[in-house]
């Protein structure tokens, strides 16, 4: 890899994926449209190296991709542009159609001419990153999803990143086009959206209001660390092979009241409150609409074919993380008093 493209590389992962490309020496592009999820802030360490550019435009506009393709000789894609909240799916799912399906049709068509008028290279990689969502949902005692699941999407989000995964597929065995699709648990870290379960954990909080969970708070979910996911992403790239699916999860599997708990625990520490424990602000809420059970991922394939691995230290990183979001709320905070 020496020149590489990445599909929203302002947002929560694609910032921490552009950071870790970046160390490794090659050449960095940034697409990214900057609506409410993509965030300059977070590319801030980046956009001092002399290896980067930053583009704002629409992974829907071919030419531009094309352009791209082209002007910066990119050898590598790194799709991650999409939208991701369930909820706003619910409320606007056409939206998500057309980032997530007509999007990603456009980057691969632009890919795919590029890719020809090339002579098809040998060392051209597109890798498309989606979610364990796409998989559906799993009951308390199910095995976990892994490469072979059959997809069941159950929210027009997991819907939409279902559709994008078959057109990506369909690329490789109609084109030979040389695409990788990733699927991953629920990632955790820094520079998450706020809209997010942990950041919206801490920022109500910290602000004294109740901290919601949706309906009984016994829906489970498997966190993997952003930055071990995105050391995944590096070695797709580098050794996964074309035509695959490769899951990454961290075997963190935890009921949301669960975690809920913990991040109240951690707060309690870092930023007690004098009048209460934080878990005593907790309420629940009205579920969801479609509300998936548990999602969990057996990540064997890429542990032994990508040679990667997930953190052992997971509360040691979940430490790591509420303490960014407290002393950033407490930022804000400060910054809106004045």
């Amino acid at each position: 890899m020496q020149n590489i493209l990445v599909t929203g590389g302002a947002g929560f992962i694609g910032s921490h994926l552009v950071d870790l490309l970046l160390s490794s020496g090659a050449n960095i592009v940034v697409l990214d449209l900057l609506t409410y999820a993509g965030n300059l802030d977070n590319l801030a360490e980046a956009s001092v190296s002399s290896k980067y550019k930053f583009v704002r435009g629409d992974i829907c506009d071919t030419e531009l991709v094309k352009h791209l393709l082209q002007e910066y000789n990119i050898d590598t894609v790194f799709h991650l542009a999409a939208e991701s909240h369930v909820d706003n799916s619910i409320a606007n799912p056409g939206k998500f159609i057309e980032t997530n399906v007509n999007g990603t049709f456009s980057m691969l068509y632009a890919g795919l001419q590029y890719w020809e008028e090339r002579g098809k290279p040998d060392n051209f990689r597109f890798i498309h990153v989606s979610t364990d969502e796409v998989f559906g949902q799993l009951q308390m005692h199910d095995p976990a999803f892994n490469e072979e699941t059959p997809y069941k999407p159950n929210s027009p989000y997991s819907a939409s990143k279902a559709a994008s995964d078959l057109i990506v597929r369909s690329w490789y065995h109609t084109y030979k086009f040389p695409v990788i699709i990733t699927n991953c648990s629920n990632n955790f870290g820094s520079r998450q959206h706020n809209e997010k379960l942990i950041p919206t954990v801490v920022r109500t909080a910290l602000a004294g209001k109740s901290i919601p969970i949706y309906g009984t708070g016994n829906n489970v979910r498997d966190w993997l660390y952003v930055k071990d996911h995105c050391q995944g992403l590096m070695q797709t790239a580098l050794y996964g092979k074309v035509g695959e699916n490769y899951c990454f999860g961290g075997k963190n599997e935890l009921q949301n009241n669960d975690l809920v708990m913990m991040i109240c625990s951690i707060l309690d520490q870092i930023k007690p409150n004098i009048n209460c424990l934080y878990s005593k602000s907790i309420v629940h809420i009205e579920d969801r609409k479609g509300h998936d059970f548990r999602y969990a991922i057996n990540p064997l394939k890429a542990q032994t074919e990508l040679f990667w691995n997930y953190s052992t230290n997971f509360m040691d990183d979940l430490y790591a993380t509420i303490k960014h979001y407290a002393v950033l709320n407490s930022v804000i905070a400060e910054n809106y008093a004045l």
